[in-house]
């Protein structure tokens, strides 16, 4: 199954808004936590690891959608 243009654009620019996202939820969650500067982008980088692409994509049509 291919992808046109458009659909590829949505998917990246949804996989990024979910990466932000999650990476920016983590760091802040490190502040509150405590934790130092560095600490808290090692959490943030991890939170981006994390991210579950299968929220992001529809296996039915491959096309990007908002995660929850």
């Amino acid at each position: 199954m291919s992808l046109d243009d458009d659909e590829r654009r949505r998917l990246a620019e949804a996989v990024r808004r979910a990466c932000l996202e999650a990476a920016e939820a983590a760091y802040e969650q490190g502040g509150f936590s405590g934790l130092c500067a560095q600490g808290r982008w090692e959490l943030a980088l991890d939170a981006m690891r994390s991210t579950p692409l299968d929220t992001i994509v529809t296996p039915s049509s491959s096309t990007a959608r908002k995660p929850d």
